[in-house]
C-alpha cells in the first residue's frame, strides 16, 4: 500500500473511531458507486452520516481546503444514489467532515458535524 494510502486509512480508522466512541454504528467504510465515493457511512436511530474524511501529513496543513464544490456536489450525489438503493432508511441524512493533519505520534484531528446543507440544483 502506498504511503499516501496507508495515511488516509489511518485517518479514516481515526474518524470512525471517534464516531463508534458517540454512539455511532459504521455502516460502510469507503462505499462506492462508479467513481462516486463516500468515506464513512455511519447511522443512529435518528440520523444517517455520509462523511468526508482528509489526511494531511503536514500538521500546519489544512486539510479542509481540499473540499470544494465540486467534491460537496459528489458526496451529494453519492448519498442520495445511497439512499435510493435503501429506501427502508429513515434516518435524517447529515453530512460531516473531519480533518486530520500530523501523524499518529502527533496529530489534530478535527470534526465538523452537519458542515453543509445539500446544493439545490435548478434545471
Amino acid at each position: 500500500m502506498a504511503r499516501h494510502n496507508q495515511l488516509g486509512k489511518w485517518g479514516e480508522d481515526l474518524a470512525c473511531d471517534l464516531l463508534v466512541a458517540d454512539g455511532w454504528a459504521i455502516a460502510e467504510r469507503n462505499w462506492r458507486l462508479g467513481h462516486l465515493e463516500i468515506d464513512i457511512i455511519a447511522m443512529n436511530t435518528n440520523t444517517i452520516v455520509f462523511a468526508e474524511v482528509k489526511t494531511r501529513a503536514d500538521i500546519d496543513e489544512d486539510p479542509f481546503e481540499a473540499i470544494d464544490r465540486r467534491k460537496i456536489s459528489n458526496m451529494v450525489r453519492a448519498a442520495d444514489a445511497y439512499l435510493a438503493m435503501h429506501p427502508d432508511l429513515r434516518q435524517n441524512p447529515r453530512f460531516d467532515l473531519f480533518g486530520i493533519s500530523g501523524t499518529p505520534d502527533n496529530h489534530r484531528l478535527e470534526h465538523l458535524p452537519d458542515a453543509f446543507d445539500p446544493p439545490l440544483r435548478s434545471y
